[in-house]
């Protein structure tokens, strides 16, 4: 009886343990919750995951999803030191290169002259280096080549070396290519070029939205604002259409903010986009929300732009922008 009763007590404290290991959740699936928070934009709750994955033993993935939530944050310092550890855990990872030129890029735009060109030749030896380990990384070989017709020669740009790219793009990300060559036509001042480049990817692209959407920041650049407006409307019927395209308006609305265009239609893609379920980290939702407070104080509906703000910080209680926003648009339009 009493064996009986010791095998039962063993078999309830094997199952307690069982049940106890397996309401933890393990190292990779905290790391899947952390970038689905980094999608969804909330990224207080993906740094909370983060900062105890972060630590010293911890994962290359965690050090490089930490950085691009503190890239989205605007905070380069922190976003830099995080994706220089993922690289120095896993330097054979192209996406960690990647992200790095991104946040030292980010860093080089707000720096003195002399930090900024020795920052710039980091970027460029970064971008190389992700293309170099991954050279179908077709995301890299894109930002590889945005860097080359963007930066002067002295730290490694050149037109010449983006066409190559471009070249390279061709096969292997078609979209990505008609893009790059529309912006290397625009820099040559060929605008018909470009223009034709833009829509052409439209004719075939399963998800024109953000072809609609490039197109239009293509017309901003150009004061067609009439022709602008109606690439909006068609990017925006054709994200409506498309569910997994939502982030298009998005784009959208910063397209029609920075023209300062009709705050009103700008709202309305901002809360379309949030009331979607397409949300991506490069259309960060607390952003949006805090553009869309602005819009609201704009339009002059002080208590709706209190509680964009109020979402935006509890999606990201440090978003320095949303902190810093004062009320009174007199005083934030300064900012």
């Amino acid at each position: 009886m009493r064996g009986s009763a010791n095998l039962i007590l063993a078999a309830l404290i094997l199952t307690a343990s069982a049940a106890a290991s397996a309401a933890v959740p393990s190292e990779s699936a905290r790391l899947a919750q952390a970038n689905a928070a980094l999608q969804a934009g909330e990224a207080d709750k993906a740094l909370a995951l983060l900062n105890v994955l972060a630590q010293p033993g911890g994962k290359a993935e965690a050090y490089n999803l930490r950085c691009r939530v503190e890239y989205w944050l605007e905070e380069w310092d922190q976003a830099a030191n995080d994706c220089e550890q993922a690289v120095k855990l896993d330097g054979q990872n192209s996406d960690d290169h990647l992200w790095l030129a991104r946040a030292l890029g980010e860093k080089a735009r707000r720096a003195s002259f002399f930090s900024a060109y020795k920052l710039a030749k980091r970027v460029h030896a970064e971008f190389e280096e992700a293309v170099r380990l991954d050279p179908r990384n077709a995301e890299a070989l894109a930002d590889l080549a945005n860097f080359y017709y963007s930066a002067p020669g002295v730290v490694g740009g050149g037109v010449d070396k983006a066409e190559r790219v471009a070249t390279q793009l061709d096969k292997l990300d078609p979209v990505r290519s008609h893009e790059l060559w529309s912006h290397l036509a625009e820099q040559r001042k060929d605008y018909g070029t470009a223009e034709r480049e833009y829509k052409l990817i439209l004719s075939w692209t399963a998800h024109p939205a953000f072809q609609w959407m490039n197109l239009a920041r293509f017309y901003r650049g150009r004061e067609r604002w009439t022709e602008m407006e109606s690439a909006l409307r068609s990017g925006q019927s054709a994200a409506e259409r498309d569910k997994s395209a939502g982030a298009a308006l998005y784009i959208g609305a910063s397209i029609l903010r920075s023209s300062h265009r009709d705050p009103a239609w700008t709202a309305k893609m901002l809360e379309e986009y949030l009331a979607g379920s397409a949300k991506s980290e490069d259309a960060p939702a607390f952003v949006a929300h805090l553009w869309l407070a602005r819009l609201k104080l704009e339009l002059g509906d002080a208590a709706a732009a209190s509680r964009e703000r109020a979402a935006a910080l509890a999606l990201a209680h440090e978003y320095r922008p949303a902190l810093n926003m004062n009320l009174d648009l007199k005083q934030d339009l300064k900012h």
